[in-house]
């Protein structure tokens, strides 16, 4: 995707004769910038729905990288039904698949003035609780690191073992990922498992994401099932 710049902070698109706007995601120094061979799915945000969501797919190709364009005003409550439904669409297909085609969420990087892009592949999202996820799903992991996320200024870093737990709270993302390096770093082995509040904002979430995407250290390793509710 060469040369595609973002002059606002908002994407205009055509539909059906009248413009919409969707607010993209804000980030910084996002790691990827340019994507060949794409096709865009928009959530825009509409207060007439019941949910306030609207879902476009009309220009998705299966075989193709697929840019999420999610409004950022839209919660996890929100958003997170239709990328499950979206992913689903895609792993279930039958025929014209592509292995090699990913997912994306399209974000604004603020550091370039251009996009940038946070793939979401292999994240499988899961709105029933850990212990219920657990019930069915033997291999989740005890001891381990729960990383909860209650608000932008809420973090709680929980070390799970067996009934036991050492929980320490942050009132930032940055404090919090030193919690989690620390206790990974006197922890080899536990894998770190996500729990975001429903009612967090699209924009947060991608912030807090892109950042704990960034952790330099080998033994922070994250699940891909990560838990809304």
């Amino acid at each position: 995707m060469k040369h595609l710049y973002l002059l606002l902070l908002t994407c205009l698109l055509a539909s059906c004769g009248n413009k919409r706007t969707l607010l993209l995601p804000q980030i910084e120094n996002a790691e990827i910038n340019e994507l060949h061979d794409v096709s865009h799915a928009y959530l825009f945000y509409d207060e007439t729905k019941e949910d306030s969501v609207d879902l476009n797919r009309k220009n998705l190709i299966s075989t193709t990288n697929w840019l999420v364009n999610v409004d950022k005003r839209l919660t996890l409550e929100q958003a997170i039904p239709k990328i499950k439904f979206l992913q689903d669409k895609k792993r279930n297909a039958k025929m014209h698949k592509n292995e090699a085609a990913k997912n994306y969420f399209t974000c604004n990087d603020t550091s370039i003035k251009n996009l940038g892009f946070l793939e979401f592949t292999d994240t499988y999202y899961h709105t029933l609780s850990l212990n219920e996820y657990s019930k069915d799903n033997k291999e989740l992991q005890n001891p381990m690191i729960l990383f909860k996320v209650d608000t932008f200024n809420n973090y709680t870093i929980q070390k799970v073992t067996g009934q036991q737990q050492l929980s320490l709270v942050s009132e930032t993302i940055d404090k919090a990922i030193e919690d989690l390096i620390r206790i990974t770093d006197n922890n080899n082995n536990l894998v770190t498992y996500l729990k975001f509040n429903p009612k967090l904002s699209f924009q947060d979430y991608i912030l807090i994401k892109s950042k704990l995407l960034k952790i330099e250290s080998d033994l922070v390793v994250f699940d891909n099932n990560e838990f809304i509710y």
